[in-house]
Order: C-alpha cells, then structure tokens, then sequence
C-alpha cells in the first residue's frame, strides 16, 4: 500500500474509496445518462415555455445556466461522497485528467474575474468551460455500461433532432422556437428541433455525421449510413452554410482516403463495394428529385444572401483601430466596444471566438483559456480511438464560423460526450495501452 500510494499521490487521499475506474452506482451512472439526455433534448425555446429565460439577457442570473449544468454538479457532489472520501474523490479524478482541471481551474478564476469587473460572459464561463471539464472528469471512471447507455441516448436524441427538423421544415412551423427574452424571429424560418438555434444544431449535427463516418463502431454499416443520410437531410434544414461544406469536404476525403486504403490493401469487400456503387448512382437522382421539389432552396438562398455575414467578419478587425494596446491586454472597456460593434453593423455578434474574448476579456485571458483548451481537447483526444482526427478537425474548423466558445453555450459539452462515447475504444485495447502507461 505505501509503494502504491508513492508512486500515486491521490490514493492517499482516497481513503477508503472505491478503486479509480471501478463501476460507478446506479445513481451516479444514472444521472449521468440523466446529464447527456437534458443537454441533448433541451433548448432554451423548450425552457422559455415553462418560464426560464436561458437565452435572454434579462431575467434571474439562476436561470442563465443550463438545467443539465446544474444536474451535473449534483452528480459530482454525489459521487464524491459515496466515494468515501469527498477531498480524495477530487484529488482522484484531478490525478487521472489533469487538463480537464487545470481548464476548470482557470475557468472559474476567470468567473471571479469576470464578475469582480463587471463584465458580460458570467454565465458563459461555467456553462461553456467548466461543464465539460467536469463532466470528462467524471467520465474518467471508466463504467461500461454507462457509456453504453448514453451512446444509445446520443443515437436516440439526435434521430429525434433530425425527423423534428425536417418536420419543421416541411410544415413551416418551429415547435420550439429560438428565443431572445421571449421574442420571436419571424423572418427565419430555418429548422431549431431540439437544439434551439439553427446554428447550434447545424454545429452539433455536422460533428455527429463526421463521428458516424469515422466512429460508431458499434453500428452495423447499413444502420450508419442510415443516420448520416437523415443527418445530412437535417444539416440542409438547419441552414448552416459552413457546417455543410465543412461535413462535404472532410467527410468526401475521408471516404476518398478510406477507399484508396482498402484499393491497396488487396482485400475489397465484394458487398460493400456493390452497395457503395449502388450508392454512388442513387445519390445524384435523389439530389435531383429533392432539388426539383425546392428542398435546397432555402439553404441555397443563404449562399447567395448572407444577411451580411461576410461582411462582419471584414468589419470586427476594424474594432482593434480604436483600442490601445494597453486596453487590449487587459480588455477594452465594455461601454466602448459595445458602442463600436453597433456602429459597425455588428448587432450580430462578433462572428469569431478569439476576437471576441480578446475584446470583451483582454488578451491576457483569452491566452489562459485558449491554453486550457488546448490542451484539453489533447486530453479528450488520447481517451478516443484514431479515427477522431476527422471529427476533432471539423469542430475546430467550426468553432471559428461564429462566436461558439466566446459566448454561453453548450456545445463543448455536446462535442465532448460525442467524442469519448461515440469513439471509445474497445475495452481490450483500451487495458492493454492503460497497462503499458502503467
């Protein structure tokens, strides 16, 4: 025992504990898959409706965190104290996904920051940052049967997502509408389904059609293509311009790459290369027929008019012309940017992640948080198999289309649970490179 906690500094705080990566109880892994389905199922529009203003800038500071934030915290506190030992159930899970801390660490010294200053973005440093930490620190632990049951929630919850959308877009009605303090956006009638809004689920859905492409090993291959073909009809509901051309691109060179790999090995399965070319003819006729009945129109229309999107991205360089360096470092004062972006024609948002941090939190910080991001979508990355390169690239890429990360949202913690239960390596592999680290 002293050997074991020599080498291992938080078995000694473990006390009595269970051992790290034993089975979880049956209320942790419950609550768990309780986390997973309210992220993926519950959109500010849905909150709206039984009177809490998530999205809106008015309204109880209490309701501006996500109702699966909160259940996620309970959970943790709940698990530290059947752990046996509270302090050595967080000095544990600390022990086994440092990154993960250090970027819950410095997300919550940057909340302190932010309210010691006044500034915007409260909400969004837990929402954004410390949610996902918590929950691949949570996640740490290993229980089999709990990453079964929420890769079944993610796979139910999104073909809901998808058969709603294109409900949605089919009858012209929103069910669940994008909210801002309870009004409305009439003029867009771009599918919201589960996700809330369009961008968010263009967002989400692109990183699930690039994780069945290159994940989803536990699917058989017809009940894949199945999904990534109602995904992709979804992705043109949705109306994201970037994450459609983000999920044609990489996902039409990954299946190139795949191809060319299976052409050199020598060993090509005769079905499957039947149904790929039974595919290959079927797919432009489908695109035909549905273009001919102006399925694509919508999301054609948003190539061709942006609502001066482009433009925005032009203009938010323009902001830095009249800000010192000083202010820069430190951050700007907020009075002055938000004068500036209205004067601009930036009533939008400021469209990329790091401009924004850089003028609403300073330089000094966004360098803290993009460090403890870096290196904890290193950490999620090494708890996955190879094949999440594909859906790691088209994430980042799509984290750049809009304010994402710079702002309160959710996505990290939807991109997180898809990454490390979509693309789990097979328990084997897994003990044998677990051992070999050892």
């Amino acid at each position: 025992m002293a050997a074991i906690r020599a080498t291992n500094p938080a078995a000694g705080w473990a006390g009595s504990g269970q051992v790290a990566g034993s089975s979880v109880d049956w209320l942790t892994s419950f609550g768990l898959v309780a986390t997973v389905a309210l992220l993926f199922s519950i959109s500010g529009g849905m909150l709206w409706l039984v009177g809490y203003n998530y999205d809106g800038l008015t309204g109880n500071p209490a309701t501006k965190i996500h109702p699966s934030t909160y259940l996620l915290v309970l959970v943790f506190a709940w698990r530290a104290c059947t752990f046996g030992n509270p302090i050595g159930y967080m000095v544990a899970v600390a022990d086994r996904r440092p990154a993960s801390t250090l970027m819950a660490v410095i997300s919550i010294v940057l909340l302190f920051v932010v309210i010691a200053r006044q500034r915007p973005g409260m909400a969004g440093m837990i929402d954004t940052f410390v949610a996902p930490a918590l929950l691949v620190m949570m996640l740490g632990e290993d229980d089999e049967k709990t990453f079964a049951r929420m890769q079944t929630v993610v796979h139910a919850i999104m073909t809901v997502n998808a058969l709603l959308a294109l409900f949605e877009f089919a009858s012209k009605t929103l069910i669940f509408p994008y909210r801002l303090d309870g009004e409305v956006f009439m003029a867009d009638l771009r599918s919201t389904a589960l996700q809330g809004h369009p961008l968010s689920n263009a967002t989400v859905t692109s990183v699930y059609v690039l994780a069945l492409l290159s994940g989803s090993r536990s699917l058989s291959m017809p009940v894949r293509l199945g999904l990534i073909g109602l995904q992709f009809a979804a992705l043109v509901a949705f109306g994201g311009r970037s994450a459609m051309v983000t999920t044609i691109v990489l996902g039409g060179c990954y299946l190139l790459i795949q191809g060319l790999r299976s052409l050199r090995t020598g060993r090509v399965n005769l079905l499957g290369a039947a149904l790929g070319l039974i595919l290959a003819a079927l797919v432009p006729v489908v695109i035909a027929v549905a273009a001919s009945f102006g399925f694509f129109d919508a999301l054609l229309e948003r190539f061709v008019s942006d609502s001066g999107s482009a433009n925005a991205r032009v203009e938010m360089f323009e902001l830095f012309n009249h800000v010192e360096l000083r202010d820069l470092i430190v951050g700007p004062d907020i009075d002055l940017i938000e004068s500036l972006r209205r004067i601009s024609g930036l009533e939008q948002g400021i469209e990329n992640p790091i401009i924004r941090l850089v003028l609403y939190q300073g330089a000094f910080f966004t360098l803290l948080l993009f460090v403890g991001f870096a290196l904890f979508m290193h950490e999620v990355a090494r708890r996955c198999h190879s094949g999440i390169w594909l859906t790691m690239l088209g994430w980042l890429i799509l984290l750049n289309t809009s304010e994402s990360l710079a702002s309160k949202t959710t996505l990290m913690t939807k991109f997180v649970v898809i990454a490390l239960v979509l693309y789990r390596p097979a328990r084997g592999v897994g003990q044998r490179v677990q051992a070999g680290r050892s």
